[in-house]
């Protein structure tokens, strides 16, 4: 296979405060181009894009294209189920709502210390082998989101699982909170096949300050700043694919264009990135991935990724100077459909499901002490 894989996460959307809200036409275009290219990898899961992810899956992909033209790869999740039954209820619909017949890849999704017991405790492991040997699911395996020691205790009782997917990017390389590296070669060291999420960090790599963007620009003028970012992690050894989360055609022309033909980086290249990476750092607020994962049980509805790169943009801007931004009018336009950040209740329920283990409570003080008034 190629080694990008299509990211149904962030799909095009006809609302940009409905995540759910999915533009199929545009969707179909970037499948259908990225299958004519020569593509095959698609992933999606249970509750991508307010939960219409997979139902778009059926209806740009396995209802358009032949089955065995592409793979297909979703995943469960622990916060949508609490029995032994609860599995095969979510696996079942996940069936239905994609037609596919069988997954190509299935994930236990985002296994952390929060919820690794969990899939322990509802003999998830065992489960998920169950459906490899039924024929429903041909390769097993999990995401991550914890810290490289929890991993390798995982990968130790687990040898039955295939791959693991980790959250690998050159501005969390080295990062104490999502441990890209650490995490990386304890996936190694079990022999593990690696599928990287999130190589440009929600967007964050694809948008980066000035003074970077001339750092590209001067080693390769032509060159996307997205594509350094997933070029480090294709490169890498053990690296079977990279999804990026494309929400345009665009954005899907941009990856294909230097993908099509992959060429990893140099070792002058990967210093480079990794100046960069020092660069970003010091620029970054919060360092929000925009996962949404946060958003799915809001009472509030609060646009929470929304609100944090608005915040984010802000805070790069030189506001001693300008006093007022666009990103005040395009939070007010937000908030005429979704929950102000003052309307954060601290009830906790993001702070559990958020893959970077932040302070979003905190983080929506600040948000609203900077943008409601």
């Amino acid at each position: 296979m190629k080694k990008l894989g299509f990211g149904l996460m962030r799909l095009p959307t006809t609302d940009p405060a409905n995540a759910g809200a999915v533009d199929l036409e545009q969707t179909k275009r970037m499948v259908d181009l990225f299958i004519e290219k020569g593509f095959t990898y698609f992933d999606t899961a249970w509750m991508y894009c307010g939960f219409q992810s997979e139902p778009a899956v059926k209806e740009a992909l396995v209802s358009r294209h032949p089955r065995d033209s592409f793979t297909l790869a979703t995943k469960l999740n622990a916060g949508f189920f609490d029995t032994l039954e609860g599995r095969d209820d979510i696996f079942n619909q996940q069936l239905e709502k994609t037609g596919a017949g069988y997954f190509d890849y299935y994930l236990l999704h985002g296994i952390d210390s929060g919820s690794y017991q969990k899939f322990e405790d509802l003999d998830c492991f065992r489960w998920l082998m169950d459906k490899k040997e039924q024929g429903l699911v041909r390769s097993p395996g999990f995401s991550f989101h914890g810290d490289a020691p929890l991993l390798d205790e995982i990968l130790t009782k687990h040898p039955e699982l295939e791959f693991v997917q980790l959250q690998i990017n050159y501005l969390d390389w080295d990062s104490q909170w999502i441990q890209s590296r650490a995490c990386y070669e304890a996936a190694v060291k079990h022999n593990k096949p690696v599928i990287v999420m999130e190589p440009v960090k929600g967007g964050t790599l694809a948008q980066v300050p000035a003074q970077v963007r001339s750092l590209f620009q001067a080693r390769s003028p032509q060159a996307s700043p997205a594509s350094w970012a997933i070029r480090f992690a294709a490169g890498l050894p053990g690296v079977m694919m990279v999804l990026s989360g494309m929400s345009s055609l665009a954005q899907m022309e941009d990856n294909l264009s230097y993908m099509q033909d992959f060429q990893p980086l140099t070792d002058e290249e990967k210093a480079m990135v990794f100046q960069a990476a020092d660069m970003i750092n010091s620029q970054i607020a919060i360092p929000c991935t925009g996962c949404s994962y946060c958003t799915e049980g809001c009472p509030q509805k609060i646009a929470i990724p929304q609100y944090f790169s608005l915040y984010n943009e802000d805070m790069r801007e030189h506001l001693e100077e300008k006093g007022w931004t666009v990103n005040f009018n395009n939070y007010a336009q937000l908030a005429q459909t979704a929950g102000k950040a003052a309307d954060c209740i601290a009830c906790g329920q993001c702070e559990g499901m958020c893959p970077q283990h932040l302070p979003i409570i905190e983080h929506l003080k600040a948000v609203s002490s900077h943008f409601d008034h």
